[in-house]
Parts: C-alpha cells; structure tokens; sequence
C-alpha cells in the first residue's frame, strides 16, 4: 500500500474517534437519571432535605463539558493545519465550548 493512503486512513479513524469522543461529552449519561423510588416519594412527603452524593460528572460537567470541545478542536485543527492548527482549533473548540456552557444552555433546577 501506499504510504498516503495508510496516513489518510489513520487520520480518517482518528477524525472519527474524536468525534465520538466530543459526542459523549455533549450527552449527559444515562446513569444520572432519577429513578422513582419509594424511599424518595417518603423523603418529598415529610419536607425533609436529602443531600444526595453528586457524581463526578455532575459535579464538573462544565470543564468538562469545555476541556472536551477544546480537545477536540485541537486534535481537528491538528490534523488539518499541523502545529498551528491545532492551538486555533483548541482556542476555537474551548470558545464554542463554553459559550454553549455558560449562555446557551438551558439550566433546569428543580426548586420545590
């Protein structure tokens, strides 16, 4: 084989991978959904405050949320314009990144 079709694949599966990788950054798990439990519907009737363990997700969802765009925009920038390219894409990737965070997306706080 060609030694450009060998690189231009590697750079094709990379692409491909960084996409998934910002994907799953952008999706909240599924672990994080509140399940109907009885020991809960007790806790809401007497008004009592539960403190619940937030995961590590939640806890940091929002650096998390922008270190991810910012990588991915570096590893895109990278491939395509090198050295240079990838300090543009990351300073683009980490702009969106938290523009999205801090403005566009809709908080929902549940307040009783």
């Amino acid at each position: 084989m060609n030694a450009s079709l060998v690189v231009q694949k590697m750079k094709r599966s990379v692409a491909v991978i960084l996409v998934l990788l910002i994907l799953g950054f952008a999706v909240e798990p599924i672990t994080s959904v509140v399940s109907a439990h009885p020991a809960a519907a007790a806790a809401a009737q007497t008004r009592r405050r539960v403190r619940r363990k937030r995961s590590f997700w939640k806890k940091h969802r929002d650096k998390l949320t922008v270190a991810g765009t910012a990588l991915g925009g570096a590893a895109i920038g990278g491939l395509a314009g090198g050295k240079k390219g990838a300090a543009i894409g990351a300073l683009a990737g980490g702009g969106g990144g938290a523009v999205y965070t801090y403005k566009i997306r809709k908080r929902r706080h549940r307040r009783y």
